[in-house]
Order: C-alpha cells, then structure tokens, then sequence
C-alpha cells in the first residue's frame, strides 16, 4: 500500500506541477473567451476551460483499492456554448478491474433569476458502501482525495434520474431527485428480507436536499445569485424515500441526513473548525445504504503497513468496514493554529483535531457474509497535523481511546500524510 500511495502522489504532483506550468500557454490561446482571473477561478472549482466546454480535472486520474489506478476524462458545455442548454458526461477506466464506467447527462434552464434548472443523467459507475452523498455538494473537487487511495468496498450501481436544482432564496439552495438504480456489491454479500435472500436488488428513490447558508451574503445579478461572502455556519439536510413495488423496487426504507459545519477566525490567525454530521435510516435498508462513519484505517498489522495519506473530515484508526450503523452521528473539532512563519513562502501549520461517533443498529444479522460492530458505546480519537511542511505534505498523528481502545498500543495509532495544495 506504501508502495501504491508513493506511485500515486508522484503522478499527482507530476500533474499539477504540468497544470500549472502550462496554464499561462492555455490562457493566452484561450485569451479571447476568458480572461486570466476566470481561468484561474474554473481551475480553482476542478475544470479546465476551452471556448465552449469545459474538462472537469475530477475524473483526470484516481486511485483506490477495488479499480486501482481509476483515469478517465469528463467535462460539461458552458455559457460559451449555451446559457440555456448543458451536456456533461464522462467516461472512467479501472485498471484493477478492468472495467469501463461512464455518466452521460444533461440539461436545460428554467429560471434564470433563480438559477433553475432541470437535469437528466444516466450512470454506470461504482459508490462506495455506507457513505451519503448530499445532493447540493456535487461541486466538490480537491485536486487530491486522500481517503480515496483505502476504499476497498464499492457497489456498482446503474442509475438514472431526473432532478431539479432551485435556488429558493438566495440563502437556501434545493435540490430534487428522483431516480431508479440496478445495485449490485462487488463483494460477497447478501441482504435477508422477508425470507429472501438478496444478493443485488433495484430500487427507486426520491430525494430532497436543502442546504441553508444564512450568514454568507450574495450578490443577484442577470447572471442568477453568486456568493459573494461565505459565513458560517451553514446547515445542509436531506431525505431519502425508497418506495417498495414502484418500478420493481425491491425495498421500503428512508434516510434523513443533517450537516452542520461552523468556522470561527481565519486560518492565517487561527481558526476553529466544528462539523456535526447525523444521520438515520428507518425500514428495510441493506448495507449499501447504511452509515460507515468515515473509517480511514486500512485492515494491515503494522502501522508501517496502515501508512497512508490521512483524510480531511475521516477517523484515522477507524478500521475500513469496522463498523455500520442505521443511526449515527459524528463531532470533528479541528482548531488551526497561526501559522508558524518561518519564511515568507515557508509557513507550516500546526492543527489540533478531536473526533466523536456514536451509532447503533437494528437486526445486523440480515446482513450476511459481512461482519462488521456497533458504535452504541461512543469511538473518541484525538491527534494532530503539522501541515505544508514540504510541498503541501505534511504529517497527521492520531490515537484512539474509550470505550473502542485495542489491547495493542500500536492498534490505536495512526501515523500519516497530509496533503493540501490550493492554487
């Protein structure tokens, strides 16, 4: 895995070092669309823009445990192409699995002032086992997913939908979707249901997610609603239904996910950082759609053999597939010291970090060829990062204690990369 992590990081910095090397040539063939400051703020957000389309740098090269090393190329149409009208598609190829996935999608504006807009998709792709994914956080890119390199538990899943985006207020973002999925584990498992055992299994879901932003300010222009100030904190929820019986849906079950996030001061003075994530699912949910609590641990004996890149918002001793649960909340307080000037360009960053989890779950025998505990009695660790010491790496030490503390001292430890690089 050591092995794997270095191989990956020296393609990443490999790349960016590329990026950015040539981004002053593809500004100026580019010069009559977009100015410097535009292609920089779309490098910023993960695409690389050209005259009517725009690469999204998300599928550019990846790497995990089940696909190995994950490389593709995708991208959306912009304004140049059309203010009204959107295509965006991509295509993936695994190495480890030898397997092409892809996404092809779409869609048209309703509203301008709100920034309306109405979307189809189909997609064949792999998610991985008990996370959730709001709807409203689909422009995420970090050049470097660092949880990413340990996953090891996937489900493949074919998808289509139809959702509807829709800003309410300009301080409240909706999102709606409805949409039918084939599920089907890349791992021995199978789900016990009514004297049935399932091994893959169809469902339809509809979701609703809002995500409310009160003390960021905004700007409304011809162009929709911008956001000209972030403030915090910000408060995302969402739910899902599955409906058993409508378009052959195997199962009936239903999830309500709530995220909060609070920041106070600034990271060049020194900043807190408080995340409160929950989540419940009530009715008959197999694994894929249980909670996992962000583990970030790999299954190896030796803390040389579990060193890895450590996550942004993941327990570092938290074991993959320790622990699933039905009902789970989590508490991450991170505080960021001032940076230490060491030099004008040298400025490394001490971080304090303490984690919290608790969960349980109801009737965890249905879930057969996988074992896996509870979180009812509460998993605390705490540690640190020292941050940006050498290119945007740095080191993460983490321990874990309570109720969840192992008989070996090395069994609790966690001893990591970090990565942060920003443009």
């Amino acid at each position: 895995m050591l092995k794997h992590c270095f191989l990956f990081l020296f393609v990443l910095c490999h790349a960016l070092t590329y990026s950015q090397a040539h981004a002053k040539n593809i500004n100026e063939i580019t010069q009559d669309s977009i100015t410097k400051s535009e292609f920089l703020k779309h490098l910023g957000n993960g695409y690389l823009p050209t005259k009517y389309f725009n690469f999204d740098l998300r599928y550019l090269i990846k790497y995990n445990q089940y696909e190995a090393l994950r490389t593709g190329i995708g991208g959306i149409t912009n304004d140049a192409f059309s203010k009204k009208y959107r295509v965006n598609s991509y295509v993936v190829y695994g190495f480890g699995d030898d397997r092409f996935k892809y996404s092809i999608g779409g869609g048209f504006r309703i509203a301008e002032k709100t920034n309306t807009w109405l979307n189809f998709s189909y997609t064949d792709d792999l998610q991985e086992t008990g996370s959730t994914k709001f709807l409203t956080d689909k422009r995420f890119f970090q050049f470097f997913e660092p949880r990413l390199l340990n996953i090891d538990l996937f489900h493949k899943h074919i998808t289509k939908s139809i959702d509807l985006e829709h800003q309410l207020t300009p301080h409240l973002l909706t999102e709606t979707q409805l949409a039918l999925t084939k599920i089907d584990p890349t791992y021995n498992y199978s789900f016990n249901f009514d004297g049935n055992t399932f091994e893959n299994f169809d469902l339809s879901i509809a979701k609703i997610a809002l995500q409310w932003s009160p003390f960021s300010n905004y700007q409304t222009s011809q162009g929709g609603i911008k956001e000209t100030k972030e403030g915090f904190p910000k408060f995302t929820l969402q739910y899902t239904k599955s409906f058993k019986d409508v378009f052959k849906s195997d199962f009936g079950f239903s999830k309500l996910d709530f995220r909060t996030i609070h920041q106070i001061g600034t990271k060049d003075n020194g900043l807190s950082e408080i995340t409160l994530v929950s989540g419940i699912t009530n009715g008959n949910t197999p694994l894929t759609h249980l909670y996992h609590a962000y583990p970030n641990n790999i299954n190896k004996e030796t803390i040389l053999q579990r060193f890895s890149v450590a996550g942004l918002n993941s327990f570092e001793t938290m074991f993959f597939n320790e622990f699933f649960s039905d009902k789970f909340a989590t508490l991450q307080v991170k505080h960021y010291l001032k940076p230490f000037h060491v030099s004008k360009r040298y400025k490394p960053q001490l971080v304090i970090i303490t984690r919290y989890a608790i969960g349980d779950i109801k009737k965890p025998e249905r879930h057969q060829n996988i074992t896996f505990g509870s979180l009812k009695k509460g998993y605390t660790e705490s540690g640190f990062e020292i941050n940006k010491l050498l290119f945007g790496f740095g080191l993460s030490f983490t321990y874990r204690y309570g109720a969840y503390h192992l008989p070996e001292f090395g069994d609790n430890v966690a001893f990591k990369f970090t990565f942060n690089v920003s443009l």
